[in-house]
């Protein structure tokens, strides 16, 4: 079985806190179910639970580079130079990143608001990117961003590999098959 969670913002991706803090226990009534990959507390989207054990570690070994995108908020106004480095890959201090495919978008029209909301400044506006990458480094996406000049105001994991979180809505999960990625169940929180 593989669960898709749109893991909200503040949320941890363990089943338990021992300082009261939210995790997927609160979203996630199905028992012996693992998350495949973590998404930081501070992030939004998609995270991929499984009771298989061979699956999970497929979806996580990074010699398989399974693709994952982002929407990612940017302080500042994205530039053809910020994108080009990108793609080239970005030397972080554990060494150069894998190239990533990345592209300026227009603020998602799937997004729900975050809760609370990102801090704004009056004078910098922001930009969105749509930043794939084939590696899972700690917190890789906004250490790039900030590389290139633009750091991380806001960051959604929109897809791994072929499952994605359009048409689940925010603090929501379906499951799905192994194979066929079809929905099996539709719940707010199964």
């Amino acid at each position: 079985m593989i669960i898709l969670f749109n893991k909200p913002y503040d949320v941890l991706c363990q089943f338990t806190d021992e300082q009261g803090r939210r995790t997927l226990a609160d979203y996630i009534k199905q028992k012996n179910v693992y998350a495949a990959g973590r998404l930081d507390r501070d992030s939004e989207g998609l995270v991929l639970l499984t009771d298989d054990g061979k699956l999970q570690h497929t979806i996580t070994d990074p010699k398989n580079k399974m693709q994952k995108t982002y929407w990612v908020q940017v302080e500042g106004e994205i530039t053809d130079d910020a994108i080009e480095q990108l793609h080239k890959g970005i030397k972080l201090k554990d060494g150069l990143t894998r190239p990533a495919k990345a592209k300026a978008i227009p603020q998602p029209e799937a997004l729900w608001p975050r809760i609370p909301p990102i801090r704004e400044r009056k004078n910098i506006p922001t930009s969105w990117i749509e930043l794939s990458i084939t590696e899972g480094r700690n917190r890789q996406v906004r250490r790039m961003t900030a590389a290139t000049g633009f750091p991380t105001l806001r960051l959604i994991r929109f897809s791994i590999g072929d499952w994605s979180i359009e048409n689940i809505d925010n603090g929501a999960s379906i499951t799905v098959g192994y194979c066929d990625n079809k929905t099996s169940d539709r719940d707010s929180g199964l």
